[in-house]
């Protein structure tokens, strides 16, 4: 049967792509490059997937940004990762939410997408 099998990759426009890739590399530790950064579900923690969801046109849950989308990136440290942002003067949402799903994180990017951090439970 022809079906998804997951999610293959988040594309999106930056006024500058280059200053963009060498924010995420300085403060979030990505190893990417000018195509973008792989990161293997072998390497991924227990229990976290990918998620493909539409919001209803009317959503506040991507303010402040203005983007039509937002993107969620899995991290290891929530609170570390949202404490580096800080630290690059970018704007953090000031609420972390916890959850059985585990925990969440805002903040704007140089480029104004809004990212959340989500950090898996402990399986």
């Amino acid at each position: 049967m022809a079906k998804v099998l997951g999610l293959g990759g988040v594309f999106f426009k930056a006024p500058d792509p280059q200053a963009l890739i060498a924010w995420y590399n300085q403060h979030l530790g990505t190893e990417m490059n000018e195509w973008g950064a792989q990161f293997p579900i072998q390497q991924l923690p227990a229990g976290a997937y990918g998620v493909f969801s539409p919001f209803k046109e009317s959503t506040d849950y991507f303010a402040p940004s203005t983007q039509n989308y937002m993107i969620n990136l899995v991290v290891d440290d929530v609170e570390g990762c949202l404490a580096k942002v800080r630290a690059a003067g970018v704007e953090v949402m000031p609420n972390i939410e916890k959850s059985e799903y585990g925990s969440f994180g805002w903040f704007i990017d140089p480029a104004g997408n809004k990212i959340e951090l989500w950090q898996p439970p402990v399986s």
